[in-house]
Formats: structure tokens, sequence, C-alpha cells
């Protein structure tokens, strides 16, 4: 039995049914698109998949292992009996009607393994650092290319291009590239849109890594910017610098979310910061904790989190300063080598 599935099952009031597949892996190792574990409180794990991956599935340690039918919701539900937690954010409302189909009490639990996976350990933190190494030299590459004329779309290419070339398992996400008016769009998909001459360029992207995954944000200036787009760039930099200061274990995601919330409603640019501060960070690339005016969570030791504070001014572009941080005793350890400073792009 493995340290994670020790402590998983110590929280366990009954046995729980893991059915999201992130988590599969992250207590066990094993990668498939069709697999659930059962995790007894006293520590004893079944592990369910079907033919195709009953191989692989046979190198896994410290499980037992059970091939089902491909249906995996429909075998389990004759195959199991008593109480059992389902993942309650994973399974989908059929889900649970099919599990539950023959009579099985299900108990709806939620955040367990997403709890444990919030702290990370030291494997996981050195994938994530070689995860930030390699997307610290694409964007220094990329400041390298040649913007004005190009298609947002064709420089979301060439990112994934560069992250082929510098050793990434794989893109971890689609890359936005928000150019001028785009840019006011936080989460703008990059299209045929041909980048001009001063304006801003905003490029949120990152890699996986042994199945971690990176996540930054710079935004590029091609040519001068006008008065008002330069000193949203250097009123987000200084509520990101405001936010690097104060977090640290102990705070919580509103306290941390208002450290750098309170520079941009100090400015001229209130009401423009609309997203949360950041959010966990590790094999999704959204995970607990969040750093925002919603957020019911504290910051603990080994949490990793994004530190993204955005201003968006509509019709005209849009900032956004995005680093990777691991929340330590007293502040925190930023991955994240990459200059802040404004880069002009030709």
């Amino acid at each position: 039995m493995t340290d994670r599935v020790q402590r998983l099952a110590a929280t366990l009031e009954e046995p729980l049914l893991v059915t999201n597949l992130v988590n599969v892996r992250y207590l066990t190792g094993f990668d498939s698109s069709n697999a659930a574990l059962l995790v007894d409180p006293g520590g004893t794990v079944q592990l369910y998949t079907d033919f195709r991956y009953r191989e692989a599935a046979s190198a896994v340690e410290g499980v037992e292992l059970v091939e089902t039918k491909r249906s995996l919701l429909v075998d389990l539900s004759s195959r199991l009996s008593g109480p059992v937690g389902v993942e309650a954010t994973d399974i989908s409302y059929a889900g649970f009607q099919t599990l539950g189909g023959q009579g099985l009490e299900l108990v709806p639990r939620t955040g367990l393994v997403e709890a444990l996976r919030a702290v990370k350990d030291e494997t996981e933190l050195e994938a994530l650092r070689r995860a930030c190494s390699i997307t610290d030299r694409v964007f220094e590459r990329l400041a390298q290319e040649q913007f004005v004329g190009r298609t947002e779309r064709d420089i979301a290419w060439r990112v994934t291009e560069l992250f082929h070339e510098e050793g990434a398992d794989a893109i971890a996400f689609e890359s936005i590239v928000a150019s001028g008016p785009n840019g006011a769009k936080p989460h703008a998909r990059a299209s045929d849109r041909v980048i001009g001459a001063g304006e801003t360029v905003t490029i949120d992207t990152g890699c996986l890594v042994d199945g971690y995954t990176s996540d930054y944000t710079r935004t590029f200036a091609t040519g001068d910017l006008d008065g008002e787009l330069r000193e949203a760039y250097d009123v987000c930099l200084a509520a990101q610098a405001a936010a690097l200061d104060s977090i640290q274990a102990g705070m919580s995601g509103v306290d941390a979310d208002a450290s750098a919330r309170r520079v941009v409603e100090e400015s001229s640019f209130a009401g423009l910061f609309g997203h949360g501060l950041g959010h966990g960070l590790g094999l999704d690339v959204h995970e607990t904790p969040r750093m925002s005016t919603e957020s019911d969570d504290v910051l603990v030791p080994g949490n990793v989190v994004t530190v993204e504070p955005g201003i968006y001014l509509p019709g005209r572009g849009g900032i956004r300063i995005e680093d990777d941080v691991v929340v330590r005793d007293g502040g925190i350890e930023n991955m994240t080598k990459l200059t802040k400073q404004l880069v002009t792009v030709s």
C-alpha cells in the first residue's frame, strides 16, 4: 500500500470508489481511460479495469486487480456491496443511477483525494520544476520571434513546436494567444486575427512533464504602447509583486487574492480584474486550493499555486502576468525564472 493510499484510507468512513481517472493515477500510477479503485478504510485496494488494460494494470503494486466488463459502472453495480463512498464531483447523475441500480447504497463524498493532491511531495515538485524550466526556455525563445504580421493561431502553433523542441512530454492545454482587443478576453482562443504593431499580446501556456503541468502567462508589446496600456502593465506587475511578497502558509485564499486585488482597486483600473488571483496546479491545470474572493481554502506548505492578476480593457487589450509558486512557511518558492519586465517584440 502506497503512502498516498494509507493517508486516504485514514480519512475514510466507508470504502471509497475512486472513479476520477486523475485520482486513480495519483494513488496508483495507473493511467487509463477506463478504471476505478475501491479503497477500504483498512487500506486494501482493488483496481478495476477491462481487458484492454489488464496487462498494464497487472504491473501495479499493492492492489488486487479485478478485470471487469468495459461498462465499468454496470459491472460494479452488481459486484459491490454495503455502503460505498463515491466521488460526487466526478460521477454523473446517470452514472450515479447506474451504479446504484442494483440497490447499492452510495454515499456522496467530495474532495478526499483532492485534499491529498493539493500538498505536493518532492517527486511531484521536481516534475513541476522541470516543467517550469522548459516553459522558461520556450518563452525566452518565443520573445525572439516575429509577431507582427502573423496570426494568433500561427504563434500558438509555434509555441507547441517550441515545447516539443525543448523536451516537454506534451503541451498541457490549448495555448491562449490574445492580441489587441482579444486580450480583453481572459480565455480568448487563438484566432486568425493578424497581430499588429503597438498592441499587447497575452500568451498563456504550459507543458506536461511526467504528468505535471506548468501554467505561465506573459504579456508582450509589439512596439510602443499607449499610456493607458503601459500603465495597466505596471499596475498589474505591482499587483503580482504584492501577492508574491504576501503569500505564505496559513493565509486564506481570500486574503491572498486581496493582496493583489487591492493594488488594482486603488488604481484607475478598479473593477477590471474580474477573475481570481490563482489556483492549484499539479496533475490537472486547475486544482485545489483556489485564491479568489469566493475561496474557502487556506494555504498550507507544499501547495503549488498560480499567481496571475490581470487587467482587461474592453475593446483595447489586456494584461496578465502569471507565475507558478510553491507555498512555504513564511513565503514562497517561485519556480518561474522568466523576466516580468515588459518585453517588446517585433
